[in-house]
């Protein structure tokens, strides 16, 4: 698991499972890489089990599809026109098989939420997609979710952040709109 946005999709993952879970739904979880679809079969697994329902997991929930790019869209496609899910997410880390993905699920008439932080993907998941969670708003999500102290810190911390930058540029906006000279207040005696 190489990128942050496949990582914040695992707390995603934890909770969409567990709301399967309690409404005893069916969950399908195709993955491309194997060290991903290991993790997210034992996020699954667990929240199962969180929701004291883990006689109702089920191995085929989570799939290992194949790591070629087009397989993997074109597999994805192929379940999405057999199963005919009522609602997709896409959340993590894509590339150009984001259109592809998301506009067969929305041809299907499907439910589709899409979160990545790849700037490129974004444009064809708002076109294609219900809702999207667009860069930060993933990691937002991610840490709202999973309600980690740490996670929900780090976000805080950011915020205050950009808030503090955001004063900034206001301050010196108005000094330079005032036409006030700062130099002669910088000087070191």
């Amino acid at each position: 698991i190489d990128w942050t946005a496949t990582i914040a999709s695992m707390n995603i993952l934890g909770e969409v499972a567990k709301k399967i879970a309690l409404y005893d739904s069916a969950l399908i979880v195709p993955n491309r890489w194997s060290v991903t679809y290991t993790v997210s079969k034992e996020v699954v697994k667990e929240a199962f089990v969180s929701e004291g329902r883990p006689e109702k997991f089920n191995e085929d929930y989570v799939r290992y599809l194949t790591e070629a790019q087009f397989g993997f869209a074109a597999a994805v496609n192929g379940i999405v026109m057999r199963e005919r899910p009522a609602t997709n997410f896409f959340i993590g880390r894509f590339w150009a098989e984001s259109l592809i993905m998301a506009e067969t699920g929305a041809q299907m008439g499907a439910f589709q939420i899409a979160g990545t932080d790849s700037v490129l993907q974004l444009p064809f998941f708002v076109t294609a997609c219900d809702y999207t969670l667009m860069g930060e708003e993933l990691y937002a999500a991610s840490a709202y979710l999973s309600r980690e102290p740490l996670l929900l810190g780090s976000l805080k911390a950011q915020d205050y952040g950009k808030l503090i930058v955001l004063a900034i540029l206001i301050v010196f906006t108005m000094i330079s709109f005032l036409n006030i000279n700062l130099i002669p207040f910088l000087r070191v005696q």
